[in-house]
């Protein structure tokens, strides 16, 4: 049983992944790196943490994590990666189901942007379960295809802003 949760866990966080990479494509944002702490030519070393991704635009660039969680980050991960962001000279994007909103002004005011999705995104195989579990448990999950449009159009009009 403990692994299958571990297994579960593990393709929600992927997916959330890969829906956010999808999404992020589409609106013409450029893979720059995955999965990396390393962006030209420089590397965090101070913590074994990294980020999901880099994307650029119109010349800006954003070190881009995924939380696909109920929970909320740990702060001390949230600090880790803000950090790594001004290491690579970079501005911190946290892609989340939702976090504190103290913290997500602590981002804004360290020069990034937290998208949050609101829901926990399952795979669409998984999306009968996804149903059970927000109509048992009342949990904030959902089984999209896609990120909404208008969820990744919030993150390109605070991107535009930036320009």
């Amino acid at each position: 049983m403990r692994n299958t949760r571990r297994e579960l866990g593990r393709a929600i966080g992927s997916h959330g992944e890969l829906i956010v990479l999808e999404g992020f494509a589409q609106q013409q944002f450029v893979l720059q790196g995955r999965n990396t702490n390393r962006y030209l030519g420089r590397e965090w070393s101070r913590t074994g943490h990294d980020l999901d991704f880099i994307f650029e635009r119109d010349r800006c660039v954003y070190g881009v994590e995924v939380k696909n969680t109920l929970g909320y980050i740990e702060y001390s991960e949230l600090e880790a990666k803000i950090g790594l962001c001004k290491h690579l000279g970079i501005r911190p994007v946290f892609v989340v189901r939702m976090m504190p909103k103290v913290w997500i002004n602590e981002v804004r005011l360290r020069g990034g942007f937290t998208l949050v999705l609101k829901y926990q995104l399952y795979p669409r195989s998984h999306r009968d379960l996804a149903n059970r579990v927000r109509t048992e448990f009342g949990l904030p999950v959902d089984a999209p295809r896609s990120l909404n449009e208008g969820t990744v159009g919030r993150f390109l009009k605070w991107h535009r802003r930036q320009l």
